[in-house]
Parts: structure tokens; C-alpha cells; sequence
């Protein structure tokens, strides 16, 4: 994941009494603002830093499908079951749990036959893995086996991670900001007061899929792997403390 600099805005709070004008603040309109003398009244300056991050999909589901015919039940059956279990014994051999696959059977009659369809879902979180399961797939089964390019997606856990890597570096561009102008301004930069996120979007790059049989198209020409890139604007309050332009005296 990779983050941009920050956009920032920035607003020194005037101490008791000061006067403030800031020109360029939306909804000022350039009128000066004065802030009263309070009991608690303190100088602080206020930030919003932007952030993005992005991040590639970290899922990837393939699925084996095929079907065949027979005459009788027993038949389609046993045929359907042998071809299913190679795919699984392949797949247990390249070390793929079985909570990871979901196997699906659909039988029924038509002109005479008994007809089966079958599918293997397998979820992928090792894309090498995947290559090499599919390499040994196409190459051993024949063409009446479907071989489908591998759908990418974002695991929730992948999208929680990405959410919060992206407003924690939306405050820290902030953060990192307001200390520059905290040292231009000869002040401290000291604890933060208020953080709020303000803003917080996502925006999804889809791939593209097809379908390989049989030898062809084993390498998935087309297939591109998808992010996400997601956004955040934080708003900022940091409290100023005066340097310390005390020497300590030998």
C-alpha cells in the first residue's frame, strides 16, 4: 500500500483576546473573527490532512466445473465421482484445506440419459498456489473440463486493514504538518485536542474475466488482478505551547 502527501488546511487559534482573519476559510468571506478571554482559553492550531492508500485484492476464487452423460444413474454417478475426486486429491496435494473448496452436484433426465453437472470452488489466498493448481488441472484433465480465470475480491479483513491504514495516515500528514507550522510560528506543537474524520472514500478498479478450457489460454491473458483505492481527510485540533527560551545556567 502506498500513501500520497496530504492536502492541508490550516487555522492558528488566537489566544484570549488576539484577532483572526483568514480569507481563504470557506464561509468567512473575509469578516475578522474575535475570540473572548475564557478561564480555559488556550492557542491552538487546526488541521485537516487528506491520505491515500491502495490496495490489491488479496482473494482469488477459481472454479473446476464439467458434466457427463450416462444411461443410467449409477453410471453418470460414478463417472462424475472419479473425476471429482482427482480434482480433490490434486488440490489436497498442493495443500489446499478443505474449508477453502465447496463441491456442488446437479443430476437430472433428459432424452433418455441421466445428465450431471458438477463444480469445485476452490478460494484462493496463495496466488502462486493457484497458478500451479491450475497449470496441473488443464494439463491432465481434457477439454470437457472448464478451468475458469480466477474472480479477485477484497476480504473483509483486507478492507477493515485498508480503512484504517488510510485515516491513520491522513492524521499523521496532519499531524506532521501542523509541527512545521508550529516551528515556523515559534510555538510547540503539543497534544491533539479533537480528531475527526471528515471524509472517507473508496473507489474499486475492476478486472476483467474469461473463461479457459481445455490447454488454451492456461496463462489468463486478460486477467487483471483488482484494487481498491481509498481516501480520508481528517480534521486536526492541536494545542500550542511557547518554546522554552530558558538556558539552563553552569
Amino acid at each position: 500500500m502506498a500513501s500520497s502527501p496530504s492536502r492541508v488546511f490550516a487555522a492558528l487559534l488566537p489566544a484570549a483576546g488576539d484577532i483572526y482573519r483568514d480569507e481563504n476559510e470557506p464561509g468567512m468571506g473575509g469578516h475578522t473573527v474575535t475570540v473572548q478571554q475564557t478561564q480555559n482559553s488556550a492557542r491552538g492550531v487546526q488541521v485537516t490532512g487528506s491520505a491515500e492508500v491502495s490496495c490489491p485484492a488479496d482473494r482469488a476464487t477459481v472454479s473446476v466445473s464439467f458434466k457427463n452423460s450416462k444411461e443410467t444413474v449409477n453410471d453418470v454417478t460414478n463417472s462424475i465421482s472419479r473425476r471429482v475426486e482427482y480434482i480433490l486429491q490434486t488440490l489436497r496435494q498442493h495443500h489446499v484445506k478443505g474449508e477453502e473448496l465447496t463441491v456442488t452436484r446437479n443430476i437430472y433426465r433428459a432424452d433418455d440419459l441421466y445428465h450431471m453437472e458438477a463444480q469445485v470452488m476452490v478460494v484462493f489466498s496463495d496466488f502462486g498456489q493457484m497458478e500451479r493448481v491450475c497449470v496441473v488441472l488443464l494439463e491432465k484433465l481434457d477439454k470437457s473440463v472448464c478451468v475458469s480465470v480466477p474472480h479477485f475480491y477484497h476480504s473483509e479483513e483486507c478492507l477493515s486493514l485498508l480503512r484504517r491504514r488510510v485515516c491513520v495516515a491522513a492524521a499523521e500528514n496532519a499531524r506532521l504538518k501542523a509541527s512545521e507550522m508550529s516551528s515556523m510560528l515559534g510555538q510547540t506543537l503539543g497534544h491533539p485536542l479533537l480528531v475527526r474524520e471528515e471524509e472517507a472514500t473508496e473507489r474499486r478498479d475492476a478486472g476483467r474475466e474469461r473463461v479457459m478450457e481445455g490447454g488454451e489460454g492456461r496463462r489468463g491473458e486478460g486477467v487483471h488482478r483488482p484494487s481498491i483505492t481509498a481516501t480520508s481527510r481528517v480534521f486536526v485540533t492541536f494545542n500550542l505551547r511557547p518554546k522554552d527560551r530558558t538556558r539552563k545556567k553552569f
